[in-house]
């Protein structure tokens, strides 16, 4: 069994890092083989995950440009069942130097059909923008999750990620399929964010996970320690959310594949 998973939200600043890491890192701790792969110029999620970005030799920007292999590129990192494909800023000038290269949007599928079946779940964390690589993400994924922030503007920009969705099903990727929807930030605290959940669930008809990630001061604070939650404060609220939404994309596969 293998997945593939972009996290994907043209929006900013919505947990989307956060949860690449902290769902990689608790899927990992419940046993499984993980890769996340970082598509993203700012580099968080590689940062994030204790690596120094600036001082890597091979990224995922040499990958794509055919500079470097796949081996070379993949990082093993120092928690169990992890490893990483990590990015820095030089990734930000891939949308340029991909002009006019035959299939560019199938250059990280290419490479990453070679070793699917060595992980249990592949993460990607996209950028937020759709460029080219987004549509590689997109092309590699099996199913897309979207981190939405429990914020009044939570619905802005969403219809056109659901737009770009079905264009890259149309015309790239047949199989891609919505893996759902996950509510980030939340502050149990105000009526807004009960607020936003309720009007996503009645006018948006994709799947919703039951776990909501809080507005947590520890999760916060992790990727400055190079830590994911579960590393960094095991017993936070954080971490016990994302420990929740890994089990819960455990039973959804379990539950397609013996359907």
């Amino acid at each position: 069994m293998s997945k593939t998973i972009a996290i994907a939200n043209q929006k900013g600043g919505v947990g989307k890092s956060t949860t690449a890491i902290n769902l990689s890192a608790c899927l990992a701790e419940c046993g499984k083989k993980i890769l996340t792969i970082d598509i993203d110029p700012q580099g968080n999620t590689t940062s994030g995950l204790g690596i120094k970005k600036n001082a890597l030799q091979y990224t995922v920007y040499e990958l794509l440009l055919g500079e470097c292999s796949l081996k070379q590129c993949i990082l093993h990192l120092n928690f169990n069942n992890h490893d990483l494909l990590p990015s820095n800023i030089n990734l930000a000038g891939a949308e340029i130097e991909l002009i006019g290269v035959n299939n560019k949007e199938y250059i990280l599928k290419k490479q990453i059909d070679i070793i699917r079946d060595d992980y249990n779940f592949i993460i990607i964390d996209c950028p937020p923008s759709m460029n080219v690589l987004t549509v590689n993400a997109m092309t590699t994924a099996d199913t897309i999750l979207v981190p939405l922030q429990c914020e009044y503007y939570a619905l802005e920009g969403l219809a056109q990620l659901m737009h770009i969705i079905k264009l890259v099903q149309e015309r790239l990727n047949p199989n891609l399929e919505i893996e759902g929807i996950v509510f980030t930030m939340n502050d149990a605290r105000t009526n807004l964010s009960l607020q936003v959940v309720e009007n996503v669930q009645e006018n948006l008809n994709q799947k919703i996970y039951k776990t909501i990630i809080p507005r947590n001061v520890r999760l916060a604070e992790a990727p400055s320690y190079g830590l994911p939650i579960n590393k960094y404060d095991s017993r936070s609220a954080g971490a016990e959310s994302y420990r929740l939404l890994a089990c819960e994309v455990i039973r959804r596969e379990d539950e397609n594949y013996a359907g």
